[in-house]
């Protein structure tokens, strides 16, 4: 493996700040699925709302697909302006209470993950990091009417906080962050593993209520106050937003229904089994049913404005 350090550039002045050690970190990487686009979104209103400085900034000419992942880049009237690069950087942000902690942040890897993983592990060993949380939005058959459900994962149990949900054995298509969860288990950093569950027929909509639940979820992991009043706010827009057109839909609001069964059925009970199936799967929409209401609502939400409210 190539020199993993050679990956970023660092702040020399902020890596060697003893106030930097014994932070927690957060890492939330957009890409994969990224699911309500739930690492942009936290990403934004941590970095617009908190004072930070970047102490590492990543490579991304050797780490990005720029042909898979095409950057913007604006044409006005004669010429072309505003290139919009990725970054991939880690932060040190304060909250409103002048506590510190650190943010990694960017589009996920699309080469060299083991090289990548390895930086990651090195710089958290370096700054003596308390706790790594890693956050990422995946696509579940649950309806955008109840509570955002959220699954902790990780080596130790006594890290992780309460959640919903059974804990099932399943074989996934990885990601870098599942990655650096393996090699930070391997390092023996502390570290937690949370997985909100986006509602599958809004996966490529922005939903700042999956971003108000990961925000908390961080919040009691990391012991630092995260700002939510904003995305609470544009929550409640964006839901009656999502009841309009779904109830405009009989197809669409039929599949909702039954997720909303389901969901009540094992949240409520507090079930010891998947949200994803049952004693008997037979009320569960299947890939058909769950790709045609996808399909049909999506398509109403078609507008690229839409996507940003």
């Amino acid at each position: 493996m190539l020199d993993p350090t050679a990956l970023y550039l660092g702040n020399p002045a902020l890596l060697s700040d003893e106030r930097l050690r014994g932070l927690p970190l957060i890492v939330a990487l957009s890409g994969y699925v990224e699911a309500g686009h739930l690492a942009g979104q936290i990403e934004a209103v941590i970095l617009d709302s908190m004072p930070s400085e970047t102490v590492v900034r990543f490579d991304l000419d050797q780490l990005y697909d720029y042909r898979s992942r095409r950057p913007r880049v604006t044409f006005a009237e004669d010429h072309f302006e505003d290139w919009e690069a990725p970054e991939l950087n880690l932060h040190v942000v304060t909250d409103g209470l002048d506590r510190h902690f650190l943010l990694l942040t960017g589009p996920e890897p699309d080469t060299q993950w083991e090289r990548f993983a390895a930086a990651v592990v090195g710089l958290a060993q370096r700054l003596r990091v308390s706790l790594v949380a890693l956050v990422s939005g995946i696509p579940m058959p649950v309806p955008h009417t109840r509570p955002v459900l959220v699954s902790a994962h990780g080596p130790r149990a006594d890290l992780l906080p309460r959640t919903d949900g059974s804990k099932p054995t399943f074989e996934i298509s990885a990601s870098a962050s599942h990655l650096l969860e393996l090699r930070l288990q391997e390092g023996g950093i502390d570290h937690v593993g949370l997985s909100v569950h986006v509602p599958q027929y809004l996966a490529e909509s922005y939903l700042p209520q999956a971003a108000v639940a990961a925000l908390e979820y961080l919040s009691a992991v990391t012991g630092r106050t995260l700002p939510t009043d904003e995305l609470r706010e544009a929550s409640r827009d964006v839901i009656r937003q999502i009841d309009e057109q779904a109830g405009s839909s009989p197809e669409v609001q039929a599949v909702i229904e039954n997720m909303e069964r389901r969901y009540d059925d094992v949240v409520d009970a507090s079930a010891r089994r998947s949200i994803l199936a049952g004693p008997d799967d037979a009320d569960l929409p299947d890939a058909d049913d769950l790709g045609a209401a996808a399909e049909a609502f999506l398509a109403a939400r078609s507008d690229p404005e839409d996507h940003q409210q």
